[in-house]
């Protein structure tokens, strides 16, 4: 297998070199007159159909037409193949972005900067090196069989790794979202930038971060700024560049900034989301947001034994142990046992029936609005709002799992702690890779090292991270695609009225009255939402990185994106909606 030698060449690819060859000349005749000729049929029939609709005929089913006067036949199933033609051609002019990694993958021959959990591995942070080649076999070819053949280290399998290679019949393809804005947006944000080099202080940062959190997991968000731990935590990444969470006026971290994300909002209210507290009800059924979590002071994989039977996929034989009070989450553990079990778009499904219960307005773009006669429902409505997240959250899913095992196969932070720990415990001569100065000397390794004996990074769950690279993360690509749906469908500027707050025990509800309790907005607490759930199975559990929820946010953004832009011609209403976009800039979905 050739080494690459740079990181923008170093990506895996979804397709073979004569794979490639295929789609690259299928490209260059795209523009063929045999094309030219079909769509151009494609078109006139189109038109017919349009003019049908243009003499009020045109919801009319063939059958229905039929009994009424001479008309073309299945004009519907017509318009139909135009509607999905034109969408697919539009779509595949989009420019393939640069798809950059960090390099690490090359740079480190032993792969301790790559992600290899569940294959056979020979140290902590070292995999086998015939595991290693079996699973780059398998990736780079794509074939079931090559997958069957991958070395593992246990009995525990990799999470779908042949998702990646999907293709979806909505939205862009998975190829064309990278390290670029998404198209039409040239002044925004790369969608998905190279991850942190591992001797980076990027990383280091984000490690240190993550010491933190894991120390603070059984702490009330509310007690953030009275608690010794949470005042030290904010002292050092306060003290750090590299820290990508908000800060206040002087530049300063302070507690209750701790593990919050960088949007609009997020640093506004209590730490929780409204949406995340408010109880509802799923038709008849109540829902009170009272969670079943796990019991405090239990933390997994700090011992070197278990850590390595977990990275080869070797169960240890320990369990989550329960909570057997429901409470309302309040902290790190409770947001970790939520995203543990959780189906991947089930907080936004819940904050669509919030905002639908405590009846919040519309889109000013929903075309229904002020109508006298019609309301929304499968189109507009809350059927269509509500089915629409677990098909949104599917295409999301397919993208970022693209991004995950054919480009960046970065590791998660449980690695990173095993590397640490062998550079802390006198192997470094056992491991390729380096680390920054800033984890190495970090007061929250050395706290984490008091308590547990080990440099390792402690785990909320006995089998740390799914068996799937840590970036970009699901939950957040998810997230990010779900709340632009909800704000195509919600007034996003509509404000929050009676803000509550769990109580520190999480037991029960009480109202917040901080300064800011007038600013929350739909938009900020959505933002804010996203950053509880990705957060949660993330910083919180000790599974994702902050990068990794972030460059997913504006992936999901994008990909949620294009998705209504496609539906958006599929539906007879014609409308005009805009949204406010993750960088505060506005999008406009339109049919008209």
């Amino acid at each position: 297998m050739p080494t690459p030698t740079d990181s923008s060449n170093e990506t895996l690819s979804a397709l073979d070199e004569s794979g490639h060859k295929q789609v690259a000349k299928a490209k260059d005749t795209r523009a063929s007159s045999t094309r030219r000729k079909f769509l151009s049929n494609i078109g006139r029939a189109s038109a017919a159909a349009y003019g049908l609709t243009a003499v009020g005929l045109g919801p009319l089913s063939g059958s229905a037409v039929a009994e009424t006067q001479a008309l073309p036949a299945a004009f519907r199933v017509t318009h139909a193949l135009n509607l999905r033609t034109v969408a697919a051609e539009r779509d595949s002019h989009i420019p393939v972005p640069p798809h950059t990694t960090n390099g690490d993958l090359s740079r480190y021959r032993d792969r301790s900067a790559s992600y290899s959990k569940g294959l056979l591995q020979d140290d902590i942070g070292v995999v086998n090196p015939s595991a290693w080649t079996s699973f780059m076999k398998a990736l780079r070819s794509g074939h079931n069989s090559d997958f069957e053949a991958i070395i593992m280290g246990g009995t525990r399998t990799l999470n779908g790794p042949q998702g990646s290679y999907a293709f979806d019949l909505e939205t862009a393809d998975s190829d064309q979202f990278g390290n670029a804005p998404w198209d039409g947006d040239k002044s925004g944000p790369a969608l998905v930038p190279p991850f942190a080099p591992i001797a980076s202080a990027d990383y280091g940062t984000q490690l240190v971060e993550m010491y933190w959190a894991s120390l603070l997991r059984d702490v009330a968000f509310t007690d953030y700024a009275g608690n010794s731990t949470a005042i030290a935590a904010a002292a050092e990444l306060s003290t750090m560049p590299a820290y990508a969470g908000p800060r206040d006026g002087k530049g300063k971290v302070t507690p209750d900034l701790l593990f919050r994300g960088a949007l609009a909002g997020d640093a506004i209210g209590p730490y929780m989301s409204q949406f995340m507290i408010t109880p509802t009800a799923f038709g008849s059924q109540r829902l009170d947001q009272l969670m079943t979590t796990y019991l405090p002071g239990i933390d997994y994989m700090t011992d070197t034994t278990t850590f390595l039977q977990v990275q080869n996929g070797i169960s240890t034989g320990l369990n989550n142990q329960v909570d057997p009070v429901q409470r309302y989450l309040h902290d790190g553990r409770g947001l970790a046992a939520y995203t543990h079990v959780d189906v991947l778009f089930q907080a936004y499904f819940t904050a669509f029936l919030v905002l639908s219960a405590l009846e919040f307005p519309s889109n000013p773009g929903n075309p229904y609005n002020g109508s006298k006669t019609q309301n929304g429902f499968g189109t507009f409505g809350g059927p269509d709002c509500g089915a629409t997240q677990g098909e949104i959250a599917a295409r999301a899913l397919n993208r970022v799992w693209f991004q995950k095992w054919l480009v960046h196969l970065v590791h998660r932070p449980e690695a990173g702690g095993g590397v640490l720990h062998q550079i802390l415990s006198g192997n470094q001569n056992k491991i390729d890779a380096r680390l920054n100065s800033n984890v190495l000397n970090s007061q929250a390794v050395a706290q984490s090292f008091s308590k547990y004996g080990t440099y390792l990074l402690s785990q909320a769950f006995p089998e740390g991270s799914p068996t799937h690279p840590s970036y970009p993360t699901g939950h957040g690509t998810v997230g990010g695609a779900c709340i632009t749906l909800l704000k195509f469908f919600f007034d996003g500027s509509h404000p929050w009225p009676n803000p509550m707050v769990p109580s520190s025990d999480g037991l029960s509800l009480v109202p917040y009255t901080g300064e800011d309790a007038g600013q929350l907005t739909v938009n900020g607490e959505l933002h804010k939402l996203a950053h509880n759930v990705s957060y949660g199975h993330g910083i919180h559990a000790g599974i994702h990185w902050r990068s990794d929820t972030e460059s997913s946010l504006l992936l999901g953004e994008a990909v949620a994106l294009s998705f209504l832009q496609d539906r958006a011609r599929t539906y007879h209403e014609k409308f005009t909606v805009q949204l406010t976009k993750l960088d505060g800039s506005t999008a406009t979905i339109s049919n008209e």
